[in-house]
């Protein structure tokens, strides 16, 4: 089953649980950040991947530099933890790493969660790339993948037991936008996918599929 087969079907499953007064708040937010442009303002295919240096859930300083030195990078952002559809889409990422690092590609994965958060999701879902603590968005907000929660939904969150607040480092409604990127080793993104919808998420067969189009580099 693809990803957004998996999350289509959990949001069925979970979509009648919620509240109707709640769902109302939820979809409206949906709506007004869609129509609001925020995924017009993301960088796009041709465009610098901005560098970045954040801390991973094993302790270690990451940058994107670094990274690139070793082949071209799958650069994933994420809400967080306390996200069911985030986790689902962790969990299939996590399921194509090995045809990713076939292609010579970095799978990293980025939140604007605390380190302890990170390290928490990383252990429950077994996963074997790095999961990066980007706190108070500063790298979403360079990738212009960076919005604000409406003080209506904050609350729905806060009321449904997710303690924002804490688990981001004391920016409770700042998020990103669902978003990933392949890029080159020269830093170009090659391949994006942006939404502004959170039950939507890149393929990871669309992802391999781009890391494919990239031309090899020298002695592979």
């Amino acid at each position: 089953m693809g990803l957004n087969t998996a999350l289509r079907a959990f949001y069925a499953s979970r979509h009648a649980d919620v509240p109707e007064h709640i769902r109302e708040i939820m979809e409206r937010s949906g709506r007004e950040l869609a129509a609001s442009g925020a995924a017009e303002h993301a960088l796009k295919v041709g465009d610098t991947a901005p560098d970045f240096m954040l801390p991973s859930a094993a302790g270690a300083s990451i940058g994107l530099t670094g990274l690139l030195k070793s082949g071209p990078v799958v650069l994933t952002f994420y809400r967080g933890a306390w996200c069911p559809y985030c986790n689902l889409a962790l969990r299939h990422l996590q399921q194509h790493v090995g045809a990713m690092s076939e292609r010579g590609a970095r799978l990293v994965a980025v939140s604007p969660q605390i380190a302890d958060e990170s390290l928490s999701v990383t252990q429950k879902h077994h996963l074997t790339f790095d999961v990066l603590s980007d706190i108070g968005s500063s790298t979403a907000k360079r990738y212009g993948l960076a919005f604000d929660l409406t003080d209506e939904l904050a609350s729905v969150y806060e009321a449904f037991g997710m303690d924002l607040q804490r688990v981001n480092g004391g920016h409770a409604h700042t998020l990103p936008l669902p978003a990933t990127y392949v890029i080159d080793r020269d830093s170009t993104i090659r391949w994006a996918f942006v939404d502004t919808d959170y039950t939507t998420r890149a393929e990871p067969t669309d992802i391999i599929a781009a890391l494919d189009t990239l031309p090899a580099a020298p002695g592979r």
